[in-house]
């Protein structure tokens, strides 16, 4: 990608070849960048930013950065994709915060797109939430479990591949399944997507654009950070599946509204020791 970006610059309109000059300075932050943060550095509009991109034979922006990313796919680090070995600690730690900030600024600027309402909908009829995933993405899992029981709605979770298949199995028409892979090819996670709406469960993803899992599910969230899982510590993936369940748990309390604040109370309550209310 970045041959033909140094190729093509002779031949570009002068606004076009300042987007690729910038692009070719600063290949990591580019794919951090919006197509605003980039059309502001490099001095012209998102329009422009777009034509360019169309100059190199491809749809888009996104599809742009897929393409460097690829060129940038060999790891400097077997601990961060973005860290040298010659970098001070400071920088190193600095570079670790920027992806993780990068990352959550494209989800912010993407959130009008992704399905929260349907998702909501879903999950307020649902008669149970069965929650799955492995690995990184088991550990999400868990941790949404612990807070969407937490408003009163029948909640599992599982992260092992019997037991992910086994629940997806049993699904009913009532229930709703959420995966969550950030590479979404998992073959457990997919063959789980597939079990639960053959059930007639409602299926949800959180995945990467594109991916296998994306389309084997009802509702797919495609916001994954860019991020290679090859390298030791991929992180900014798990802080992007993370704040879309933060989202989602917060849309869903309001839909639920007294009865979701009576849950929570009531789940406060037990572990504070406070006398919790009387059922009648």
């Amino acid at each position: 990608m970045q041959a033909d970006i140094d190729a093509s610059l002779t031949s570009l309109p002068a606004a076009e070849a300042r987007v690729g000059r910038w692009i070719l300075a600063h290949p990591r932050e580019t794919l951090r960048a919006s197509v605003r943060a980039l059309a502001t550095a490099a001095g012209t509009s998102e329009p422009t930013v777009i034509r360019f991109c169309r100059r190199l034979g491809l749809p888009g922006y996104r599809e742009l950065k897929l393409r460097l990313a690829a060129d940038l796919s060999r790891p400097a680090s077997a601990m961060h994709r973005d860290v040298e070995a010659t970098d001070t600690l400071s920088d190193a730690v600095g570079k670790v915060l920027d992806q993780s900030i990068a990352a959550l600024i494209e989800l912010r600027d993407d959130s009008a797109t992704l399905p929260f309402a349907a998702a909501v909908d879903a999950l307020a009829a649902a008669r149970q939430v069965v929650f799955v995933g492995e690995g990184a993405s088991g550990r999400v899992a868990e941790d949404v479990w612990h807070k969407f029981f937490r408003l009163g709605r029948p909640s599992v979770y599982a992260t092992d591949g019997p037991t992910i298949r086994q629940l997806a199995a049993v699904c009913t028409p009532a229930d709703v399944l959420v995966a969550i892979s950030h590479s979404g090819e998992s073959t457990t996670s997919i063959a789980a997507a597939s079990l639960g709406r053959a059930r007639g469960a409602t299926t949800i993803a959180v995945s990467k654009r594109g991916s296998p899992l994306i389309e084997a599910v009802d509702i797919g969230f495609a916001c994954s950070a860019d991020e290679d899982t090859s390298v030791f510590t991929p992180m900014s993936s798990r802080l992007t599946q993370l704040a879309v369940f933060d989202a989602l748990h917060v849309a869903l309390a309001l839909a639920l509204g007294e009865s979701a604040e009576t849950a929570l109370r009531q789940s406060k309550a037990a572990l504070t020791g406070s006398r919790l209310p009387s059922v009648e």
